[in-house]
């Protein structure tokens, strides 16, 4: 402290809190009375010692002011609160309402129908809000670059694109355009331009015997390794199928080791 600069060291001095010496003299001065810059000049004249040498007049009678007006000085008493019909905080609040004066409302049918009709649109709100969750997510690993891997316990295949990555976890999903009065399981628009791709492009689905084929429900082809595929048809994917709708190109990758105990138990059931 000593080594800093003389104005830093009284900055740093001036800033410092009140010591319990220096608020014993402050306390002294009477609330009641009216002190200026004078009285508290002498007060530090007669006791320096006990003040630390940076305070000046103005900076004790600030600190008096604050002593003052929650109630600390010494010739000051705390009053306990008024209460009466005066109410400070929710229990009190809480302790003068008489249960017997409720009122019952289960007969109206006004106050039940507005409930329904909320409970409705905050059950609405929170699907919608359930449904966005894997764009967020798909936001995020684009932004921080940071992807997890590609496959666990509950991931069947993977359809990778250049920017975002869908999770099949179902025997079968969905592929299309989202829009609000319609909803798929794997929305292409968050892979890039998809105005001219179907709101129902195609679907996917995992037979019993373990093989991916993918159906084309919209009007425009879809390209598997390069071999169109029309309304109405299926094709067979196999791990590492290039899947091309419209300017999108995503690569299919299919969790052999899940897909492999699904064989199998395919086989055990055919067997017995």
């Amino acid at each position: 402290m000593r080594q800093l600069h003389p104005d830093v060291y009284a900055s740093i001095q001036a800033k410092a809190l009140f010591g319990t010496a220096e608020e014993r003299m402050l306390g002294s001065v009477l609330s009641n009375s009216q002190p200026n810059l004078d009285v508290f000049q002498e007060l530090l004249n007669s006791n320096s010692t006990d003040f630390l040498p940076s305070r000046t007049a103005k900076s004790l009678h600030a600190h008096w002011l604050l002593m003052k007006q929650y109630h600390l000085l010494p010739d000051q008493s705390v009053q306990p609160m008024p209460r009466g019909d005066l109410v400070h905080n929710f229990s009190d609040a809480e302790d003068m309402i008489d249960d017997s004066e409720l009122k019952d409302s289960q007969g109206d049918a006004a106050l039940e129908a507005e409930l329904t009709v909320a409970d409705r649109r905050s059950k609405k709100e929170i699907r919608n809000l359930e449904q966005e969750i894997p764009k967020w997510q798909v936001l995020v690993d684009s932004v921080t670059g940071i992807s997890p891997p590609d496959f666990d316990n509950q991931t069947l295949a993977v359809l990778r694109g250049r920017l975002v990555r869908y999770l099949m976890r179902s025997r079968e999903i969905t592929l299309g355009r989202a829009a609000k009065d319609n909803s798929v399981d794997v929305d292409l628009s968050l892979e890039g331009p998809s105005w001219k791709i179907s709101r129902r492009q195609g679907v996917i689905k995992l037979r019993n015997n373990g093989d991916f084929f993918i159906l084309n429900e919209g009007k425009r082809p879809i390209y598997i390794d390069g071999k169109p595929l029309l309304l109405g048809n299926k094709f067979k994917l196999n791990n590492n199928s290039v899947v091309e709708i419209s300017c999108l190109r995503f690569i299919f990758l299919i969790n052999q080791d899940l897909i492999n105990v699904i064989r199998a138990e395919a086989a055990r059931v055919g067997t017995t």
